[in-house]
């Protein structure tokens, strides 16, 4: 059988969690026997991040004649050099004269984002019915948007979801125009069946979606070895593995920490990942001075090695869907602190047995002042989250998968 996954965006170069699944799932379906592509649409040059079987085909359908039309980015000249202030003050209002002329030929925002749209999706039209697969899974809504966008096509689709399912089709997480959300709304209606990570994000589906909804959760590694909490050591640490972006909220690690450093002298705060709050979060180091305690160490290549030397996992994000980082430093016997509120979090962490979940940055302070206090705790918790991730073995969750696809496409 020939299964065609899209990630219409992100996956040349990418690594971040829908790329790892992406790729995950693909090597499943390869491993099956079926041919196997992943299809994305970027203008760009890269290639996969995450490893893939042989025989697995990555191809980039990005050609010169999509047309997109973008407005112009607005710069403000913020040195004291006159003359530059003067070139760049004319530039803008260049910008501003060019972006008033696109919006009035393409009527504003959403005239401008159903145009983009159709471009891209003529293209995956052509790709499609070249293709000729005998299944679709995109890998989000935006993807399956892409492609159904005033077409329709006689091959089943499935949707993976990586998310709770309405931060790809609302205003949530991020501004997004009324016609876009409209037309990602109604793109539901091309679904024969979409896979939610949780049994209450069902709750989160349209209306518009009258296909068959299946609960599959995200792999997650399983460690044959665990942390030893109860091996003294010279320094411990707290981590978090994340992109460094404002909804991850290290600054409320950072501000935690700061509270009780001098308390624990023994014990440092670590950040693996990247992002634009890099230099905020920085600053915020510097201004507590605690250069020499807290760390941003950029990106890992080896993130299971660092979460076992850890000692507690700190996560206290505003909004996940299914957390890999969260899950891997579980399976790696790492007690973890989340906030009740922050869903995907409050779904994996279970309060007072494999971590704690906190209602506010006080009782999350609360936690972590118990958890260092206590290595039989951290063991204790530490030791069935372990156990807990056993349920999302990936050979498991993978027979989930071929399970959804023969019950679609009876093959």
């Amino acid at each position: 059988m020939k299964i065609v996954l899209i990630q219409h965006l992100g996956f040349l170069n990418g690594q971040g969690g829908t790329e790892k699944i992406c790729s995950f799932l693909a090597n499943g379906f390869a491993a099956e026997g079926h041919e196997v592509t992943i299809a994305t649409c970027e203008n760009i040059k890269g290639e996969a991040v995450y490893p893939l079987k042989e025989g697995i085909k990555v191809v980039n359908i990005y050609n010169s004649s999509i047309i997109q039309y973008e407005p112009k980015q607005l710069y403000n000249y913020r040195g004291k050099n006159p003359l530059l202030w003067i070139k760049y003050k004319i530039k803008k209002k260049q910008a501003k004269a060019y972006n008033r002329r696109l919006n009035r030929k393409l009527g504003r925002e959403d005239g401008l984002y159903l145009l983009n749209l159709r471009q891209r999706s003529n293209t995956w039209k052509k790709y499609i019915e070249g293709a000729a697969p005998n299944l679709i899974v995109t890998m989000s809504i935006g993807s399956l948007l892409e492609i159904t966008y005033r077409h329709t096509y006689n091959i089943p689709i499935i949707n993976s979801t990586n998310g709770r399912p309405d931060y790809d089709y609302k205003n949530v997480l991020w501004h997004r125009g009324k016609a876009e959300m409209q037309e990602l709304t109604k793109s539901f209606q091309h679904l024969s069946a979409t896979q939610v990570l949780f049994e209450s994000y069902k709750n989160f589906l349209p209306d518009t979606f009258k296909g068959w909804c299946e609960v599959i959760p995200n792999p997650v590694p399983q460690m044959a070895t665990t942390v030893d909490h109860l091996k003294k050591k010279e320094r411990y640490s707290i981590i978090q593995i994340a992109s460094l972006v404002t909804s991850k909220q290290q600054d409320i690690a950072i501000d935690l920490f700061a509270t009780i450093a001098s308390q624990f002298p023994e014990w440092d705060l670590h950040f693996w990942g990247t992002g634009f709050a890099h230099n905020t979060l920085q600053k915020k180091i510097t201004q507590y001075n605690l250069a020499d305690r807290v760390f941003l160490n950029g990106f890992t290549a080896t993130p299971m090695a660092q979460l076992l030397s850890a000692d507690i996992f700190i996560f206290p994000s505003q909004f996940e869907g299914f957390p890999l980082a969260l899950t891997e430093a579980m399976s790696a016997g790492l007690p973890a602190i989340g906030f009740a509120s922050c869903s995907g979090v409050n779904e994996l962490i279970i309060h007072g047995q494999t971590g704690f979940l906190a209602n506010n940055k006080e009782e999350m302070q609360q936690c972590l002042l118990q958890l260092i206090k206590s290595p039989e705790e951290r063991k204790r918790l530490g030791e069935n989250a372990h156990e807990h991730m056993k349920a999302y073995n990936p050979e498991i969750v993978m027979a989930k998968w071929q399970k959804l696809v023969h019950q679609i496409t009876g093959q």
